[in-house]
């Protein structure tokens, strides 16, 4: 007489996360792109001990130093100078931890309040709702940029007041994307039947309703985030955003551009950073999208 080994449950029955996760690493750019973010916040929270020198300090003697493997280079400065002899790399580290303190400032600044709206929008379509989507189709018919720009110009430059001007940018896509996702979810009929339990309308609205409006908020919130920092590194191209001599990848870009014909690195090295940060994220934002949206799992 034989007798059947019992299966284990976790391989019948996945975790919320270890399905996630399986789903997420399928898609082999998002893991890419994941792995590069996780060395960019490494970098970015270790910077002081990472970084060879000090983003401001100048070495009047290697002005213009190109990187270690080029003839002229130095390894005592791997990826370079600048126009006034700082290391290209020690800012490019520091430069990190601003970008991505202004994204994930922004986003948060913009994700609480544009879920906020996107709730009362919702839930009171005939009060409320027309009035709070006008006024984000208001924001919505100027340039994003452009809306950034004038309002930086209004409160000055900055670095609090560029995280102000990208999250007020930010906002309208959160509150839309917010009440869509409520106003499909209102007929279903778990809320319904929460309804009829006698759930009170802040229930309903964070409790209820909310958290199965999460997945699409969170593809969003990650591509806000390499939003935010394209449009950080605009403003300070620009000269609106963070004020040198603090380390920023868009700063960095703006006064390097005058030296893009005699030394390409000072231009080329902050521009691929922003680049490959960019590109990471929205890798990351698609392999969310694939593993949180239930058909696209189905239909892998």
């Amino acid at each position: 007489m034989t007798t059947s080994t019992p299966l284990d449950q976790s391989l019948l029955y996945p975790s919320p996360m270890r399905e996630f996760w399986q789903a997420f690493a399928h898609n082999k750019g998002a893991v890419a792109g994941l792995g590069f973010m996780l060395v960019l916040i490494i970098c970015a929270l270790f910077a002081p001990w990472l970084a060879p020198h000090a983003p401001s300090e100048q070495y009047r003697d290697f002005l213009l130093t190109p990187p270690a493997w080029l003839e002229g280079g130095q390894w005592r400065f791997l990826l370079g100078t600048d126009e006034l002899g700082r290391d290209l790399l020690s800012r490019l580290i520091h430069g990190a931890r601003l970008s991505l303190l202004i994204g994930l400032a922004s986003v948060l600044l913009s994700l609480i309040p544009g879920v906020l709206l996107g709730l009362v929008a919702g839930f009171f379509p005939r009060l409320l709702g027309p009035s709070i989507m006008r006024l984000m189709d208001v924001m919505l018919a100027l340039p994003s940029l452009l809306l950034a720009v004038a309002i930086v110009a209004i409160l000055g430059p900055g670095l609090i007041n560029t995280i102000f001007a990208i999250a007020i940018v930010s906002l309208p896509a959160y509150v839309r994307l917010t009440r869509a996702a409520v106003m499909s979810e209102l007929d279903r009929d778990y809320v319904t039947g929460a309804r009829l339990a006698g759930a009170r309308l802040p229930r309903l609205m964070f409790v209820t309703v909310l958290p199965n409006c999460m997945a699409p908020l969170i593809v969003q919130a990650t591509l806000s985030f390499s939003s935010a920092i394209l449009d950080a590194a605009a403003l300070g191209f620009l000269g609106l955003g963070v004020q040198p001599p603090t380390p920023e990848w868009g700063t960095m870009l703006a006064s390097a551009r005058d030296y893009i014909e005699r030394a390409w690195w000072v231009v080329t090295l902050p521009g691929l950073t922003i680049l490959l940060s960019v590109l990471a994220i929205n890798l990351m934002g698609d392999g969310l999208r694939d593993a949180l949206d239930p058909k696209l799992k189905n239909a892998a």
